[in-house]
Order: structure tokens, then C-alpha cells, then sequence
């Protein structure tokens, strides 16, 4: 019983990914505004660019922006004294078809580490894995092509055999597959030890504490410090950021 009702919540904390989804079409306003409000950014010369792309995960829906990974990441970066500059263009339904439409007005500007995390939706709508896995794959080139140098995080997501045991199994393979073609880095499952716990997530059960996006926080921070730490150097837990703040 315990397991049905984990998987029941872990099948609600993936439809949150699609809050807010419309039908397929061109950049709207809102993605406009979200560009514009990247672009907007003030960057120095001597900052790093860490641009994290994805949906509502990276949108922190339902908290304040502050409380979500790509800012806990940042307060993890100033802490150790780190010069990059983190940025949120994550847009709450977003789906592969659509972050491919608008990743060329996002990369307007250098990024030296891009952190993809796109697909639950494509997921939860069964859209054909290849034609999801070609969107990512289009994305990748176009990181590539915009500047060889940026180094480039997949984020893997997983979801419940709700279209079918081998359609949930290529689904969750997609992304290891596309990280080890391409030499990119992999986070194996972005909502690890998060998704199917109900205290972890608000009180609608669908959408991630504050305390989830903590436990998201390390998940992501276990492979970026591969790249963002100096061989040697020395780390420090949320707990201590906090402590400073």
C-alpha cells in the first residue's frame, strides 16, 4: 500500500511540470518577457554565466523565485567566493518543441555552463521519444554551435508508466543516451529523493517545498562542483549559507 501511494504522489509531482501549459505555437509574450528579463541581466566581465533552461522545475512554481534551485545555487557560489552569475530562464510548461523555439533569443548572451532540464512534459503529453530526443538534441547543437567552450548539464527526469512500462523506460534511457553522444554531463534524475513524498511538496501535493528544492539544490550542485570547484578546493553546506545570511 505504501508503495502505491508513493507512486500515486510521484505521478502528481511530475504533472506539476505542466502547470500553466497552452497549446503548441510560436514564443508568446510571456516567454518574451522571460527572454527580456535574461537579457536584462547585469553581468560583469570578469563573472561566469551559469544559465539553468527548463520548466516549472527551474521556475520554483508556487514559491517565491528565491526559495528554487537556481537561486540556492547562487548563495552556494557567493559563499565560496566563486565569480559566476546564475540565471533563471526556466518558464512553467514548457516542453522540449517550445524551449527549442526560443533557446536562440535566450543565448544572446555568453554562457559558460548551461543547465538543460527539459522533457517531463513531453512525458506526461506521450509525444513520440524521438521526436522529443531530437528537440534536446537540436538545443545541444545549438549550445555547441553558439560557443564550443560552454560546458553543458543534462538533466535526467523520469515518469511514471502511465503511457506504458517501455515508453516510461526509453523515456527515463533518453536522457543517459543523449548525454554519452554528446560528452555532456549527466544528473542522473533531477527529482531524486523528492518526487513521491508528500511532505516534500506543498499542500496541493504537486508542487516542491522549499525544503524539496533543497534536496533538488544537492542534486544538481553533486555534478556542477565538478566543474565550478577548483581541483582541491574546499565546500560548504546550505547550512553555513544560511548561517551568513
Amino acid at each position: 500500500m505504501l508503495k502505491v501511494l508513493k507512486f500515486r504522489y510521484f505521478l502528481l509531482a511530475l504533472l506539476f511540470v505542466g502547470c500553466g501549459e497552452t497549446t503548441e505555437k510560436k514564443p508568446s509574450d510571456t516567454q518574451t518577457e522571460a527572454v527580456s528579463s535574461v537579457e536584462k541581466e547585469d553581468i560583469s566581465a570578469n563573472e561566469n554565466v551559469i544559465l539553468f533552461y527548463g520548466n516549472s522545475l527551474t521556475a520554483a512554481y508556487g514559491l517565491d523565485t528565491k526559495e528554487g534551485f537556481p537561486n540556492r545555487i547562487q548563495q552556494r557560489l557567493d559563499s565560496l567566493g566563486l565569480d559566476y552569475k546564475v540565471i533563471n530562464s526556466g518558464l512553467s510548461g514548457e516542453t522540449t518543441s517550445g524551449g527549442l523555439n526560443r533557446l536562440d533569443w535566450v543565448l544572446n548572451q555568453p554562457v559558460d555552463i548551461f543547465v538543460l532540464e527539459l522533457g517531463a512534459n513531453d512525458g506526461l503529453r506521450g509525444i513520440p521519444i524521438t521526436e522529443s530526443m531530437n528537440n534536446l538534441q537540436q538545443m545541444i547543437d545549438m549550445v555547441k554551435d553558439k560557443n564550443s567552450e560552454t560546458q553543458i548539464i543534462l538533466a535526467g527526469m523520469q515518469i511514471p508508466p502511465n503511457m506504458g512500462a517501455d515508453y516510461a523506460s526509453q523515456f527515463k534511457m533518453m536522457y543517459p543516451a543523449l548525454a554519452k553522444s554528446n560528452d555532456i554531463m549527466l544528473i542522473p534524475f533531477l527529482l531524486e529523493g523528492v518526487a513521491g513524498i508528500p511532505k516534500l511538496n506543498l499542500e496541493d501535493g504537486i508542487h516542491p517545498t522549499a525544503e524539496g528544492q533543497r534536496i533538488v539544490t544537492e542534486n544538481v550542485w553533486e555534478i556542477l562542483k565538478t566543474i565550478v570547484l577548483p581541483q582541491g578546493g574546499t565546500e560548504v553546506t546550505e547550512e553555513f549559507v544560511e548561517e551568513l545570511n
